[in-house]
């Protein structure tokens, strides 16, 4: 039976009696993102209302499992309570990864629905701490990028330059270049240029290339491209069977450990390998002590 992670109303708590559960580093408050959130609550308020917890050895006190920045701008405003989300368990994973991230697309909609509200881009660009023009750029972040491409996108971490580079591309290859990136998870500009370099002509738009024709000479030729398409699909199929197998291989891992961490807290058990399987008493202390998967951080 499922229950609900968080009271269905908020409550507003003093600040002085939230707990924070990491320390912020001095020049956090010198960061963009904190400036950017100052800004924010400054111009319009908090949006989004902290998650708390409440303290088990203090009554009316709580800890604070996401919206450290949020309340640190909120003190540098003089606040002194602020309207909380309270948790019933102190998960502070799904707010942190599955939550507060807002992609480049999902940015864009934001803005564009506070335009189509009246809103001006002065006022969004104060909120943010953005320039009008930085604002008025990202309202036009989807022209020209056709919608089954931005549909991929929407939820991705893909920096907005890759907009850029997209627009470079006709409809099919912008759905094929965002599949790409899908596939490879690998939003980065270096790999969102590789796929525009590697891009048929007749598949870029007019405008680019005109502009890209006296640099062909220096482009691979379309053999290498095809090539290159061709290693890139596969290795998308690898990534593909390592990412289906990667929860079951972890789960047998946790188990293992488990399993290995109580036989090897037995004394004589220890001893006996020592003396007569030193080579698997080795392997065993490797595999209890393994926090990840070995081949994790070569792909990350």
């Amino acid at each position: 039976m499922t229950k609900s992670a968080f009271l269905h109303q908020c409550t507003n708590v003093p600040i002085a009696h939230i707990t924070p559960l990491k320390s912020l580093r001095p020049a956090v408050k010198s960061s963009l993102k904190y400036l950017q959130i100052l800004a924010s609550v400054k111009e319009v308020g908090l949006i989004e209302p902290p998650a708390v917890v409440p303290d088990p050895k203090k009554q009316n006190h709580f800890l604070l499992l996401d919206g450290h920045l949020r309340i640190e701008a909120l003190k540098d405003l003089g606040s002194t309570s602020v309207d909380c989300i309270i948790a019933t368990d102190d998960d502070t994973y799904s707010y942190n990864k599955r939550i507060n991230r807002l992609a480049a697309v999902q940015d864009h909609k934001m803005i564009v629905n506070a335009i189509e509200r009246g809103v001006s881009a002065e006022r969004i660009g104060r909120a943010l701490d953005l320039s009008p023009e930085t604002v008025r750029q990202r309202f036009r972040l989807l022209d020209g990028i056709c919608a089954e491409a931005a549909e991929i996108l929407s939820d991705k971490p893909c920096p907005a330059h890759i907009f850029k580079i997209l627009k470079k591309m006709k409809s099919i290859r912008q759905i094929e270049a965002a599949e790409l990136m899908e596939g490879q998870r690998n939003y980065s500009l270096s790999f969102a240029t590789a796929i525009l370099a590697s891009t048929q002509t007749q598949h870029l738009v007019t405008e680019h290339k005109k502009r890209s024709r006296k640099s062909d000479e220096a482009l691979p030729s379309s053999d290498s491209m095809a090539r290159l398409e061709r290693e890139l699909t596969a290795l998308q199929s690898q990534n593909k069977a390592i990412e289906d197998s990667y929860g079951p291989d972890v789960l047998h891992l946790t188990v293992i450990r488990s399993y290995l961490g109580g036989i090897l807290s037995c004394a004589s058990i220890v001893n006996w390998l020592a003396k007569n399987q030193p080579d698997y008493l080795r392997e065993f202390q490797k595999i209890s002590e393994m926090s990840e998967l070995p081949f994790s951080k070569k792909n990350n």
